[in-house]
């Protein structure tokens, strides 16, 4: 009776030891957050790296340029002075600017009128900047601003002296990824003949309007083609046809 019972007790030890649970894993952005909240800075990327083109398109300021305007630097062994700096990157006070970042931290507060206010600190591909938001701005967005939203800020630049750059805030919206459509071929299963013919089709609706990127997949072998395909609904459904739905898709990419 007494082995009886060790044995079922082992056998349960046994089964309560192999009993786990399996969990996805966290996304890339998951896993960047939690870099930043725990060690304070990014180490397997940067969130933004992947709309780094995108960003540089619509912006016409980054926070590297307005930390060179506060550097004091030697050109031609004199010192190279803030207002200087400004002449230097075409930046002066008062201009017009674009900027866009992800939002690392909000502090609201109340000014002498009770009105409401913002002091937003917006990280880019080079650092950090603070944009204030006046109250007419700040109810005008207030539902985006969110940590570790991407923003696109549009307003006026602050330069005093002895003061850190910074950004008044005009309007600020959400940063929309452009996404662009590829044409996916996945050949990996394709029989000799089926290939030929696919061969055949892709010379046939190479265009030169409405060009559409291909991608192709052989096994694990990816191949992005330099030229395009004409593409329409008509013209997919044939490929389909021919190769199979799940073997031709239109996917999107961050372009």
């Amino acid at each position: 009776m007494f082995d009886m019972g060790e044995n079922d007790k082992l056998e349960e030890i046994k089964e309560m030891k192999y009993q786990y649970i399996v969990l996805p894993e966290y996304t890339k952005k998951e896993m960047l957050s939690m870099e930043k909240e725990m060690l304070g800075l990014y180490i397997s990327g940067h969130p933004l790296e992947n709309i780094r083109h995108q960003i540089e398109a619509k912006t016409n300021i980054n926070s590297m340029m307005l930390r060179e305007i506060m550097q004091t630097e030697l050109e031609n062994g004199e010192n190279l002075e803030q207002e200087q700096n400004q002449l230097r990157l075409g930046l002066k006070d008062g201009q017009n600017v674009t900027y866009a970042g992800i939002i690392s931290s909000i502090k609201k507060k109340y000014t002498k009128n009770n009105k409401l206010m913002a002091f937003i600190t917006v990280e880019d591909l080079y650092g950090q900047t603070e944009i204030i938001v006046f109250e007419s701005c700040y109810q005008a967005c207030s539902n985006i601003l969110i940590d570790d939203n991407i923003v696109l800020i549009e307003g006026r630049l602050s330069i005093r002296e002895d003061e850190e750059p910074k950004i008044v805030a005009r309007a600020i919206t959400e940063f929309k990824e452009i996404k662009k459509k590829i044409f996916k071929l996945n050949i990996t299963n394709l029989d000799e003949t089926t290939r030929e013919k696919l061969k055949g089709a892709i010379y046939f609706f190479s265009g030169e309007k409405n060009n559409m990127q291909m991608q192709i997949q052989n096994g694990e072998k990816l191949d992005i083609t330099k030229s395009g395909i004409y593409m329409t609904p008509e013209i997919l459904k044939q490929f389909q046809d021919l190769v199979g739905e799940e073997n031709a898709s239109i996917i999107e990419s961050v372009s």
